[in-house]
């Protein structure tokens, strides 16, 4: 009989998990397999209370202190007076220097963008545009309520000013296309003393070769009026009368007048460390009210009009190859025969021509219908041959039609009509066709001519050459080829006019019918 205790068991499967179940923290269950609810742990609930009190006190005292802070700075604010600007004084010697020298350093700058109003209300005019103080040469977009008949573009060069009117334009002015156009400019005369001359005599006056003399910036009329911050920075605003004008150059603007002050006889500057103008307010006699803007980073290189000479280039002596273009052009022409030219000929500022015929450098001669934009209801017809030069008037539909800025070609055959002849040129319309003529003719004596630049014509490159002779001051537009392609002659006026020609076969030029002296009367007493 076995004795042995017998095995102890072990707990059952449900035991087990229920056992686990209470030793994980979990649920307990009844005898049927329910979960028995057990009460949470006491974790302290007294400091959940404790921290929220703290929490909304710092919230409250927080908001206590912005509403305090609110209200002492809108008291401030309520309370508080700007400081009075310093008061007006003399010049110090640095800011009379920088005065003094202001005029220089423009020059020095060479150019300088500008924006300028005259005038003021429905009377105001604005340009817009640039300076170049270093030719001079001033090209400007001309615009705003008051510019009138004055509206368009602007270019002055030396004592030639040239525009191309607008009138349809907007009023607001805009700067102008850095490459300007290349049609309808003309001369056009400023009277001096009014309208825009003393304000473009003014743009140009900003501009000397020797500092102003720095005592007369010292005495009572000059002040350092106040401080001023522009976006170039901290500027000096200084009173002064304008300085007096430098003597007469070739740069005043055509008009043959001086910028001038106002009554008060004080202009005002801002100026910056440097001696830089920004900002200019003055009044013109007779004018107003005048404010100029430079911007003194907007400074792009200026191209004049063909009017004016176009691009100045560096003028030097002509290559060897350069010289044998220009020794055969002679037979070169000859060799063509013809071209079909067009005029552009600024001879006065009331005498613009446009014109379009042929020529003939075999027969030497020439058949244009010029128009004068300031009569465009007639067409002068210009007849060149070995005989001479000779004109009629006739109106502008039976001598070629087209509009003055583009006229037509002549009637051809030539009509009949009260030519007027004459041996030799009386005029720059003359002397510019008969010198288009007679490039034909004796070659120039080596030395003559220098090249002035490379330009394009017609899509071709040339070479711009210039020639003195006794009588006229002439361009030859010669391409590589060998080939005339533009005559340009320096008019009275100091511009240039322009023969564009493009080879081409030509009728036979006959000579215009010469009108019969008319027959005299038998004397008293002849037979």
């Amino acid at each position: 009989m076995d004795t042995s205790p017998a095995p102890a068991r072990g707990p059952s499967p449900s035991t087990t998990r229920a056992g686990n179940a209470v030793r994980a923290g979990g649920p307990s269950s009844d005898p049927e397999g329910h979960p028995r609810e057990t009460a949470a742990p006491d974790t302290g609930s007294a400091r959940p209370s404790r921290a929220g009190r703290r929490r909304r006190t710092v919230l409250l005292l927080l908001a206590l202190t912005a509403v305090t802070s609110a209200t002492a700075l809108v008291a401030g604010l309520l309370s508080w007076t700007p400081d009075p600007p310093a008061p007006a004084r003399p010049l110090t010697v640095s800011e009379a220097e920088r005065l003094a020298a202001m005029r220089v350093t423009n020059l020095r700058d060479l150019r300088a963008g500008v924006q300028v109003t005259v005038g003021a209300g429905a009377a105001r005019t604005e340009l817009v545009g640039w300076v170049d103080w270093s030719r001079p040469l001033l090209y400007l977009d001309v615009g705003g309520p008051g510019a009138g008949a004055e509206r368009g573009l602007l270019q002055s060069a030396g004592s030639v000013l040239v525009t191309r009117p607008d009138p349809a334009a907007v009023p607001t002015p805009a700067a102008p296309p850095l490459v300007p156009p290349a049609d309808r400019w003309r001369l056009h005369h400023l009277t001096p003393g009014a309208g825009l001359a003393p304000v473009l005599d003014l743009l140009l006056g900003l501009a000397a070769d020797r500092p102003d003399p720095t005592p007369a910036m010292d005495g009572g009329n000059a002040r350092w009026v106040a401080r001023d911050v522009i976006a170039a920075g901290p500027v000096d605003v200084l009173q002064a009368p304008f300085p007096a004008p430098t003597p007469p150059t070739p740069g005043s603007a055509a008009t043959g007048g001086t910028a001038a002050t106002g009554p008060d006889g004080s202009t005002r500057y801002w100026l910056d460390r440097d001696g830089r103008l920004h900002k200019l307010v003055t009044r013109l006699p007779g004018v107003g009210p005048v404010t100029v803007l430079l911007n003194r980073i907007d400074r792009p290189t200026l191209r004049p009009v063909d009017a004016l000479g176009g691009r100045p280039g560096l003028p030097r002596a002509l290559t060897d190859a350069e010289q044998r273009r220009l020794d055969r052009l002679a037979a070169r022409l000859r060799g063509q025969g013809g071209a079909t030219l067009t005029l552009t000929a600024p001879v006065g500022t009331d005498t613009n021509l446009r014109g379009a015929g042929w020529l003939s450098w075999a027969a030497r001669t020439a058949y244009v219908a010029v128009a004068d934009l300031g009569v465009p209801g007639r067409r002068t017809l210009l007849h060149r041959d070995a005989a001479g030069l000779s004109r009629t008037d006739v109106p502008a539909e039976t001598g070629g039609g087209g509009t003055a800025e583009a006229p037509g070609r002549p009637p051809f055959p030539v009509p009949a009509g009260s030519w007027r002849p004459t041996r030799s040129p009386r005029d720059d319309l003359d002397l510019l066709v008969d010198a288009a003529v007679a490039a034909a003719g004796p070659v120039t004596r080596r030395g003559a001519a220098v090249r002035v630049r490379e330009d394009l014509a017609a899509g071709r490159t040339v070479d711009v050459v210039e020639l003195r002779t006794a009588d006229a001051r002439l361009r030859y537009w010669i391409d590589r080829d060998g080939s005339l392609r533009r005559v340009e002659l320096h008019t009275g006026p100091g511009a240039w006019a322009q023969v564009d020609l493009s080879p081409a076969v030509v009728p036979r030029l006959s000579p215009p019918p010469r009108a019969t002296a008319p027959s005299r009367p038998p004397r008293p007493g002849a037979r």
